[in-house]
């Protein structure tokens, strides 16, 4: 478990859960989903010591539900949002550590990109002056994050405290703004994979095998695509959320509302591109599949084409050689010196006149590539 104090003049780690909220900061314990199940006790009695009110029993479920799809919800105190982020290395494939939790579903085969689009919910639970965020055990933003805070605590006070988050709002959106703007760096990487699959699929002499990652492909783009739109839904409610806030009696209080639906907004946009993105790459992948089936016709077609061609060019011929070789006594040119030749001469001028029909109406004509 990991608790920031974040105010005005500075961002600090404290080893322990605080007793009290410093004038004008933020409170953010982070914790994973083992370590809140154990220290749910001590977590309720800090927020009812700080906030005067505990989490509901229906949202402590949700906060230690691995399972859970984005979402949104509230009660008169606090806010609630559940939001799916990237497996990092360890839910891509690496043992995670005995004992803990792994944030990996399934494993999933193929290319590594494929096995990164595993997910698993972040939970925050947002107060007036406290976050607590519930991630998996190996959560790569969390961490990512706090160094940033940390490391960046003089810059952003020379910055007039710009880069240190005004609210536990505003610090949610801002985590939750760097788990979408991993999917967008996903995007290039998944973008390449499938471009080289299309490559491969389309290549006039090459014979494509790898159909059961190509497949793993497609399932991974639709479960990604049913991610991105929980996603949006619950950023959409957050958002329709902030609209019902009471106005704020200063104006300080009503540019940082504003700042919050400005932020809201632009997670939304973000997610929206995602959701725009995976839904191009699903449609190229189903049109590179459907490209690659139909150049297979063709060329099939073509080879069918050409064989039917030599067999429409022999067919006379076997009729000519079949009707010299009938067991009859009499036949015409059977008993002349010269039959032989007038046979083959006029199989020959019957195939080559054939051929020449063919190739004038381009049966025989190899089609552009």
């Amino acid at each position: 478990m990991r608790v920031f104090q974040i105010g005005p003049t500075g961002v600090q780690e404290i080893g322990q859960l605080p007793a009290a909220v410093a004038p004008q900061s933020t409170v953010w314990i982070s914790c994973s989903r083992a370590e809140f199940d154990t220290e749910q006790g001590a977590i309720q009695a800090t927020l009812q010591t700080l906030c005067g009110i505990q989490l509901v029993d229906l949202h402590v479920s949700d906060l230690l539900n691995a399972q859970l799809p984005s979402h949104y919800d509230y009660t008169a105190q606090y806010d609630l949002l559940v939001f799916r982020r990237l497996a990092s290395a360890t839910a891509a494939g690496e043992a995670a550590p005995a004992g803990t939790e792994s944030s990996a579903p399934a494993r999933r085969t193929g290319p590594p990109i494929l096995r990164r689009i595993d997910t698993s919910p972040v939970g925050f639970a947002v107060f007036d002056n406290v976050l607590l965020s519930v991630h998996p055990v190996d959560c790569a933003v969390r961490d990512a994050y706090a160094q940033r805070l940390l490391s960046g605590t003089a810059e952003s006070l020379r910055d007039n405290g710009s880069r240190i988050p005004t609210s536990a709002a505003d610090l949610m959106l801002r985590i939750v703004s760097q788990i979408v703007d991993r999917y967008l760096d996903l995007r290039r990487e998944l973008s390449r994979q499938l471009d080289h699959w299309q490559a491969e699929l389309l290549a006039p002499n090459a014979r494509f095998t790898n159909w059961s990652a190509l497949l793993d492909a497609r399932l991974a783009l639709h479960a990604l695509d049913d991610v991105a739109e929980d996603q949006r839904t619950a950023i959409q409610d957050w958002t329709a959320a902030l609209e019902t806030w009471p106005p704020a009696d200063t104006q300080a209080g009503q540019r940082e509302h504003d700042l919050l639906k400005v932020r809201s907004r632009d997670v939304l946009e973000h997610i929206e591109r995602v959701v725009r993105h995976v839904r191009r790459l699903e449609q190229n992948a189903e049109t590179t599949v459907q490209m690659h089936f139909s150049a297979q016709g063709h060329r099939t077609n073509e080879i069918m084409r050409t064989l039917t061609v030599l067999t429409a060019v022999f067919l006379p011929l076997n009729l000519i050689t079949g009707f010299f070789g009938m067991n009859f006594d009499f036949l015409p040119l059977v008993h002349r010196q010269a039959g032989i030749w007038w046979t083959i001469g006029t199989m020959t001028l019957l195939a080559a006149g054939l051929v020449g029909v063919f190739w004038r109406k381009r049966y025989l004509a190899r089609t552009a590539r």
